[in-house]
């Protein structure tokens, strides 16, 4: 089916759900290290096809260069020999995890002599539908696998030559442990209608990850007819307290900042206590690193790089080397800027003042809440959670980095010797 083929997107998506169900049946039941043996066979296949994955998001990248893809955009798109090995070694890392499926989260025995257990299922069928970046094929398919879960990948048009390539390599790893194949499956066509034909599989499809922009994030919400397990934006925010390391909190800016600015866990803006004596520093090592800081009066008389910031600044995920800088009252008026202007994604505090810390922590109502560190730790790797599928943001279900067990549920089991309710 090419990309100019009239498509029937209820029938398509009908029948790959059709065939993940079957296949999701499979995964169920299937042993640990099966499913492992998957994705070191995909792993494996990743290395030996890294050359045709390389070529084929060549292909991606110039044409979204002439489509006019941001810088961020393009980073995000963009593969080398490193983020190819990074995809494998992420599959190894994943098969090598406890498997969830059918672990007891508690036991419980009732006056009456009934056994009671809760353990870990999977949750059957998940569709992820994801912008940008191919390296999610991977780990959105092989986490969704090894949990259990048969997946149907949407990914953004923008990658689909390199999405195809790496799909390709899970489903060699899939054949080669004797695990079906649909078990992970990618719409074969960018037509939008497919994600609408997604988000109304009730039935077929058991939970919907959106990962993408705003803009993809609230189509999911408003038009799914499947719970969505929602992914939204990362306004990021990292505090400099009044008790920060100077040097630390210089360091830990400038990473969160700079290091990577197009993913999810990029600090977007910076909070400086008034009362913090060094912030010049700290202003001064992210212009001359190319940052783009859009700040306040008071950070412009500081640091006259910077440009006024707008109102809708502080509203804004930049995913580029662009910051919006401002001072604050204290920890408190750190917190009461992040409950205003936040996403509840991640946020962090430096400071050696413990008491602040633990106030911060405990008072920030974000997925991820960072003390002394940077905030581009948001991440399922750096969890040891092998990869993941996204920062939930939300409150149900799962929240912060979804991986594993994320993408599990809990059924009850009733052990008894005949009892009768009276």
């Amino acid at each position: 089916m090419t990309e100019q083929t009239p498509i029937d997107a209820q029938a398509l998506i009908h029948e790959m759900g059709r065939r993940a169900r079957a296949a999701s049946a499979v995964l169920a039941l299937a042993p640990t290290a099966t499913k492992a043996a998957a994705l070191t066979a995909a792993a494996k296949a990743l290395r030996a096809s890294e050359a045709a994955i390389l070529a084929a998001n060549g292909e991606d990248v110039a044409r979204g260069e002439a489509n006019g893809l941001t810088g961020a955009m393009l980073d995000r798109l963009k593969l080398n020999p490193q983020r190819v090995e990074g995809i494998a070694a992420g599959l190894e890392a994943v098969a090598a995890l406890p498997d969830p499926v059918g672990q007891e989260i508690d036991r419980t025995t009732r006056p009456n002599g009934l056994i009671l257990t809760r353990v870990r299922v999977p949750l059957g069928v998940v569709g992820i539908i994801y912008e940008s970046r191919p390296n999610v094929t991977a780990d959105a398919g092989g986490l969704a696998m090894m949990a259990g879960n048969a997946a149907i990948l949407r990914g953004g048009s923008e990658a689909r030559a390199s999405n195809h390539a790496i799909h390709a390599c899970l489903q060699q790893g899939l054949a080669e442990a004797g695990l079906p194949e649909d078990a992970i499956q990618l719409v074969p066509v960018s037509d939008r209608a497919a994600v609408g034909a997604m988000l109304t599989a009730a039935g077929l499809i058991d939970i919907i990850i959106p990962r993408g922009g705003k803009s993809l994030v609230a189509r999911v919400q408003a038009e799914a007819k499947v719970p969505v397990l929602a992914h939204l934006d990362g306004i990021v925010h990292l505090y400099v307290d009044r008790a920060a390391d100077p040097a630390m909190a210089r360091d830990v800016a400038l990473n969160a900042k700079m290091r990577r600015t197009g993913i999810c866990g990029a600090m977007e803006t910076l909070l400086i206590d008034r009362a913090f004596a060094d912030s010049k520093p700290i202003l001064a090592a992210l212009a001359d690193a190319g940052c783009e800081l859009r700040g306040t009066d008071e950070v412009r008389a500081i640091e006259p790089r910077a440009v006024a910031a707008t109102a809708e600044d502080w509203d804004t995920e930049y995913l580029d080397a662009i910051l919006s800088v401002a001072f604050v009252d204290g920890v408190d008026g750190a917190m009461a800027h992040i409950a205003a202007h936040g996403s509840h994604h991640t946020d962090g505090i430096v400071t050696e003042d413990q008491f602040t810390a633990e106030h911060f922590l405990n008072g920030v109502d974000s997925a991820i809440v960072a003390w002394n560190a940077s905030t581009q730790f948001a991440d399922g790797g750096e969890f040891g959670l092998g990869a993941e599928i996204g920062i939930a943001t939300g409150r149900l279900h799962a929240r912060g980095p979804v991986a594993l067990e994320g993408l599990t549920t809990y059924k009850w089991l009733v052990r008894g010797t005949g009892q009768t309710r009276p």
